[in-house]
């Protein structure tokens, strides 16, 4: 059985509160959704989407990590707290280690990086837990993703070389001829 018949063939539809910023992408995946059978309700921040949690105590959640007025990470104990069995899946355009070992110590399911599809999300919110998830068709190379992780420490130091080169264990010269080249092809 497909994970689609799982949301439709039911009998039931799922409830899901999406919890996300940018007006056009939640307007975009809420009425996705929609189309595969869940019950949506939108929320643009925090605040309603604490409202709204309370409120219809949703069988699933999809969460921005970063909103306007905090963190969405904030929202996964309230809804943890009106029901226990919520599969709340968390979204960033930021994802790093960090923030997707808060997430799911916070009691997301998954953490899927922005911009998702709505395939990618219905299937995270109905694919089993214990499953592994399939690797990516079109994986990053590895020199992309250490230019990557480069270019992201440079700048939480405030693009300060020398503080960058300290916290990569490099040597400042050898950051600085890295970051004069090009990014990698992908």
């Amino acid at each position: 059985m497909s994970v689609t018949e799982t949301a439709k063939g039911a009998g039931q539809r799922k409830s899901l509160l999406l919890v996300d910023d940018d007006e056009p992408f939640r307007t975009r995946l809420g009425r996705a959704l929609e189309k595969r059978g869940f019950v949506v309700h939108l929320a643009e921040s925090v605040e309603t989407g604490m409202v709204l949690g309370q409120t219809h105590k949703p069988d699933c959640a999809v969460i921005d990590l970063r909103l306007a007025d905090g963190s969405g990470l904030d929202i996964v104990p309230a809804l943890r707290e009106v029901r226990a069995d919520c599969r709340i899946v968390m979204l960033t355009a930021y994802g790093n280690i960090a923030t997707a070992v808060a997430a799911v110590k916070a009691g997301a399911v998954d953490y899927l990086a922005k911009p998702a599809d709505a395939d990618a999300v219905e299937h995270a919110l109905l694919s089993e837990a214990a499953a592994a998830p399939a690797p990516p068709p079109d994986p990053m190379p590895a020199d992309r993703v250490r230019w990557e992780h480069i270019l992201r420490v440079f700048e939480q130091c405030n693009r300060n070389v020398s503080e960058t080169a300290r916290r990569l264990k490099m040597h400042r010269r050898t950051l600085q001829r890295i970051l004069s080249k090009h990014a990698p092809r992908e």
